[in-house]
């Protein structure tokens, strides 16, 4: 069958070859570990449950996981193994399943989560850049969207995306994510049960899109919606030999996009320090096994 997944509709014989994400019919993984460097209310104190998969349907130039998004890095990894990965998670304390980049394979992991019925909640960890079809699949399966939106104008997002839709694509899954699990919701230690939590990568260069990006969610969602400005941009892939992509984000364009995001009077917002822009967090991926 042609894979439609996704906004790129690239139309791949996945059982045969690869789509424009990379990667083919089976699932594979670069990463699975404990991560203590989301929000509060995701890592808490034990971490956040994470499983990276391979490829990716965006291919951003500025991609901190480069090797993994861009050139499918990870290993092949079935459905029962990707399901015991899972329960080591859980069984070392983990507050959630985080599945990041996980767009390309949403099918799949739509039957597996149903399969698993999992005691934690599932983080669907995403660029945003998804059909609205597909998401419906993940109806009653995923309990906390995070999604990454990243552009509002076309430009940024043809140039450092190759995806001029980008906005009108992702406005309309960020609402179709809404639609599905709400406003953010906290237990009583302060941890994420259920909702959307809308991030917002400040790039050097483009603090513009950090102001339009929230204002259309404050307006079509509401101020009380979760959002997190994040400051942890470092160059890296392509982005090197790309001003302004070169250079590490100022701390004055970080200041502007944080007051003009307080200004939209969001009752909920996360702010990132100054020190979470470095190499040091992005994590090690391996292509030949993973295990946890």
């Amino acid at each position: 069958m042609r894979c439609m997944i996704c906004p790129r509709a690239c139309g791949a014989d996945r059982e045969t070859g690869a789509g424009v994400c990379g990667v083919g019919a089976g699932y594979r993984v670069a990463r699975a570990a404990l991560h203590f460097w989301e929000e509060p209310c995701i890592s808490g104190a034990r971490g956040s449950g994470t499983v990276f998969f391979s490829g990716c349907n965006l291919g951003c130039v500025f991609c901190q996981n480069y090797e993994v998004s861009h050139a499918a890095l990870g290993a092949p990894v079935d459905e029962d193994a990707l399901l015991r990965l899972f329960d080591r998670l859980i069984a070392h304390g983990a507050h959630n399943l985080n599945l990041v980049t996980p767009s390309h394979y949403a099918p799949m992991l739509a039957k597996s989560l149903a399969r698993f019925h999992s005691p934690v909640p599932v983080v669907w960890n995403t660029s945003a850049y998804e059909r609205v079809e597909t998401l419906r699949l993940l109806e009653g399966l995923v309990d906390i969207y995070l999604p990454d939106l990243k552009y509002y104008d076309a430009a940024p997002a043809q140039k450092y995306s190759g995806a001029a839709d980008y906005f009108p694509v992702a406005a309309a899954a960020v609402a179709e994510m809404h639609r599905q699990v709400g406003t953010l919701t906290l237990d009583e230690n302060g941890l994420a049960r259920r909702g959307v939590l809308i991030r917002h990568l400040v790039l050097p260069g483009n603090v513009s899109q950090a102001e339009k990006v929230f204002a259309w969610v404050r307006e079509t969602l509401g101020p009380e919606t979760a959002v997190s400005l994040m400051r942890q941009y470092t160059p890296y892939g392509k982005a090197k030999t790309m001003p302004p992509l070169d250079r590490p984000l100022t701390d004055r364009e970080y200041a502007i996009a944080k007051r003009r995001v307080r200004d939209l009077g969001f009752e909920n917002c996360y702010f990132q320090r100054k020190d979470a822009a470095s190499e040091n967090f992005i994590p090690t991926f391996s292509a030949e096994s993973v295990d946890f």
